[in-house]
């Protein structure tokens, strides 16, 4: 049986650090009100006009395609996710296929924002496993810093992103041994507003129709982008924390226990649990909830924020690098964000 594995793993995060007590400068808050909702210390901004989501996504598949052994003329798919792209349109995937010269291949962008990493492996597991595609580069990335209100206002949202990037190249393996075991993945739209960028946006507000019953087509267009949604802060993300955190404690552990459960196995027998960096806080009550002890869990937060897209990969290979994922191990990938969605992996290295 062909299954996918992970044969190289890269990161990049930008060298610019900004503490909690930086967004002190910009906003209402502390260092103490920071670490006690989130865990998070500090976190890393992109250069303003030198970096995008595009080119740290490019650092980071460099060293993935490089530890594979591979070329970026050897990439034949690429998976890109990310909520924060150089373009509404076009997306990065290509951006990416153009910066490294690569053949004229398909490049596929998936908006699952925090889970958006493990959808898109998700979607590489299967072509590889179908044997369409045998080289496949998987990325997240984001530079959530040019969207943010650094203001009092904004601050619930605005402590908690940073930016960087990871990627995977998956290649085939018929190694019993070795590789993705399965993948798992959700949805619940109920609440989808709750945890949302309104604007920029096609809905022209679709939810307070009456207001605009009397414009015409002209006018609903400029609903796309007007001033009065700078003024009022529409053009920023919005959350609502209490009622995030109360799905994602649910939720998180959930789909962990389904992927151990789909294959006969046990939360012992994890070597390495990777959360999306949400908030430490999440991690913790998931890691207390599953009984897993502070060496089979890798949270890096403190230093990184919550890097949404890119938060999987990036604590993948930083616990890859510091020698805590060996051959063999078994290691979950778990996730939850916006829509709600969420998704886990179980990959055995």
């Amino acid at each position: 049986m062909i299954r996918s594995r992970i044969a190289g793993i890269g990161m990049y995060v930008p060298s610019h650090v900004v503490t909690n007590q930086d967004l002190k400068k910009y906003m209402d808050t502390s260092d103490e009100w920071i670490q006690e909702r989130t865990g998070i210390q500090e976190r890393r901004y992109a250069h303003r006009t030198q970096e995008t989501t595009t080119t740290m996504a490019v650092e980071a598949a460099r060293v993935a395609i490089e530890r594979a052994g591979t070329t970026p003329q050897d990439i034949d798919f690429i998976v890109f996710a990310t909520l924060s792209p150089d373009y509404y349109f076009p997306g990065c995937g290509v951006l990416v296929q153009r910066a490294m010269k690569m053949k004229e291949i398909g490049a596929l962008d998936v908006r699952n924002q925090c889970s958006g990493f493990l959808y898109a492996l998700s979607v590489a597991d299967q072509f590889i496993r179908t044997g369409t595609y045998k080289n496949i580069l998987v990325i997240g990335s984001e530079k959530h810093s040019f969207g943010l209100d650094f203001s009092t206002r904004g601050r619930n949202v605005s402590v908690i992103f940073g930016d960087g990037a990871g990627a995977v190249v998956l290649q085939p393996t018929e190694d019993p041994g070795r590789g993705i075991l399965s993948t798992h993945l959700h949805s619940d739209g109920e609440s989808a507003e709750i945890l949302a960028m309104y604007n920029p946006g096609t809905h022209a507000n679709h939810w307070k129709e009456e207001t605009y019953a009397s414009f015409d087509d002209a006018e609903i267009g400029q609903m796309f982008f007007s001033h009065k949604m700078i003024d009022d802060g529409q053009v920023f993300p919005y959350m609502d924390g209490p009622a995030v955190f109360k799905k994602a404690v649910v939720k998180f552990p959930e789909v962990i226990m389904e992927a151990l459960h789909a294959n006969n196995l046990a939360p012992s027998d994890i070597r390495m649990l990777i959360p999306h960096q949400a908030n430490l806080r999440i991690s913790q009550f998931v890691q207390h909830q599953l009984r897993l002890s502070d060496d089979q869990v890798h949270n890096n937060i403190q230093k990184y924020g919550n890097t949404t897209a890119a938060s999987v990969p990036i604590a993948l290979c930083e616990a890859w690098e510091a020698g805590k994922i060996k051959e063999g191990d078994l290691v979950c990938l778990a996730a939850f964000g916006s829509g709600f969605t969420w998704a886990s992996a179980l990959l055995r290295w």
